[in-house]
């Protein structure tokens, strides 16, 4: 029996592919017999994670001409991208507005943003005239819930909306567009935050029904299922992977969280 999961014969885009969350999507979507296009600013990652030079690209999505430079250049190549996923992006220090520096705001929006704008408005439009394709798009549980982040929240709320936008735009036209919130994630971003001291671990994981942090591949799973044929019938959501970090929050005013059930066994 065929595997419906399976990726075999087509091609996936994914950005920011070189690390963290893209990473473990190329390596999940390979796995799954996807050929994979890694297309990060940091070319020499890429390659690494690509395996093949042919498959991996420098591209700031910040830059619309770059990501219409970056389609044209596969499309000389006979690349043809069945499945984008957007997942380049920074993140930004818990400033108050005062503090935030106007052109680190507009750099957060720029690839946040704006970066998911252009790769879906180049990539997702091929694929409504082509008539078929999926689009996974990164947003974050910080742009559904009030956060110190003045330029980050608003940037993934955008990407949240504008996810619900392009679902209803290429819907007819065959082209299924979705989202996903990581929640806390142990990215090479949030680690660095844990060790300048910005956040602090055992905080974060108390604050979540599963009382855990997230792995890059955890997310990349359920990126993998958005875009699988197993959901072919979805389009315009966006499904947050957070641990029950967003079910928890008000349960700090009740003492927070049950703690484990004590096991049959134990008593």
């Amino acid at each position: 029996m065929q595997d419906i999961a399976s990726f075999s014969g087509k091609t996936a885009l994914v950005t920011g592919g070189a690390s963290g969350i893209g990473r473990a999507c190329v390596e999940l979507l390979r796995a799954r017999g996807a050929t994979v296009i890694v297309a990060d600013v940091n070319y020499e990652q890429a390659i690494q994670v690509a395996m093949q030079s042919e498959l991996a690209w420098q591209a700031d999505v910040a830059s619309i001409e770059q990501i219409e430079g970056l389609a044209d250049s596969l499309q000389r190549n006979s690349l043809q991208v069945d499945l984008l996923v957007n997942c380049a992006g920074i993140v930004q220090s818990p400033l108050s507005p005062h503090q935030l520096d106007h052109h680190r705001y507009r750099e957060v929006l720029s690839i946040d943003l704006d970066g998911t704008y252009n790769c879906c408005t180049v990539f997702g439009s091929a694929m409504a005239r082509r008539g078929f394709g999926a689009i996974v798009n990164i947003a974050s549980v910080a742009g559904m819930r009030s956060m110190p982040l003045y330029a980050y929240s608003p940037a993934k709320a955008a990407v949240i909306s504008l996810t619900e936008c392009l679902a209803a735009e290429w819907g007819r036209s065959g082209v299924r567009v979705n989202a996903v919130s990581p929640g806390y994630t142990v990215t090479a971003a949030l680690q660095g935050q844990i060790d300048q001291g910005l956040r602090d671990p055992e905080k974060l994981k108390e604050n979540s029904a599963l009382g855990m942090l997230i792995k890059p591949e955890d997310i990349a799973r359920a990126i993998g299922f958005l875009l699988s044929d197993e959901a072919s019938m979805i389009t315009g959501i966006n499904l947050p992977v957070d641990a029950g970090w967003l079910v928890s929050g008000s349960w700090s005013t009740f003492g927070g969280v049950r703690p484990r059930y004590e096991s049959d066994a134990a008593q």
